[in-house]
């Protein structure tokens, strides 16, 4: 992994709606809760800004972090959910998943789309790229958790499409999808034909 990422937070033993906003509001912190592993889950609070700054990175939603708890002590999680106000710039609640180092977590991963101006399709057929899904949910033990999984275009040509099962994923990964069966071999991205086409433009001649 090329980045550390490390949260502070404090234990919260002041629940409900009027706590939560009186935290946001007067204190700058949001609350959150970590779960998971032999544990009990356990209230938190963490700050506003600092989460809002770590967020800007993309690997921060796919990468290991430790999670400093003011009085207990450091611990190992991953973002599991967030929730954002659905009209203003605002965080509302973070879920953050206890990891062990033996069991296997399952979590979302970003694509990387590689070689876009390169690609045969729109280079050479005038197509137009059409992304079906951005993210890839996979399962893998802590270690083996990539940052992000690439997908090369450069040889896509017009009306071809890349599923899950033709990208390549690091060593220990598993797509959660592909697990289910094939049935469950969603379409990556595809690179669509140029609107008319050689008939329209015939006909329109016509």
């Amino acid at each position: 992994m090329a980045t550390d990422f490390k949260l502070s937070a404090k234990a919260r033993t002041d629940v409900g709606k009027g706590a939560s906003r009186r935290l946001r509001r007067l204190v700058g912190e949001i609350p959150a809760i970590v779960y998971g592993g032999e544990k009990a889950p356990q209230m938190l609070n963490v700050s506003h800004k600092d989460l809002s700054k770590a967020l800007e990175d993309e690997s921060f939603y796919s990468h290991i972090i430790t999670l400093d708890i003011e009085g207990v002590g450091a611990e190992s999680v991953v973002l599991k959910a967030l929730q954002r106000h659905p009209a203003k710039p605002y965080l509302l609640h973070a879920d953050f998943l206890r990891v062990d180092a033996t069991h296997a977590i399952t979590l979302r991963v970003p694509l990387h789309f590689l070689n876009a101006e390169k690609c045969v399709g729109v280079r050479l057929g005038g197509g137009t790229i059409s992304h079906a899904i951005s993210e890839l949910e996979v399962r893998c033990l802590p270690k083996d958790l990539p940052e992000f999984i690439e997908v090369d275009l450069a040889e896509l040509a017009v009306g071809q499409i890349i599923h899950i099962s033709e990208l390549t994923l690091p060593a220990g990964v598993e797509s959660v999808q592909l697990a289910h069966g094939a049935d469950h071999d969603l379409p990556v991205v595809t690179v669509m034909a140029p609107r008319g086409g050689a008939d329209e433009e015939a006909k329109e001649e016509a």
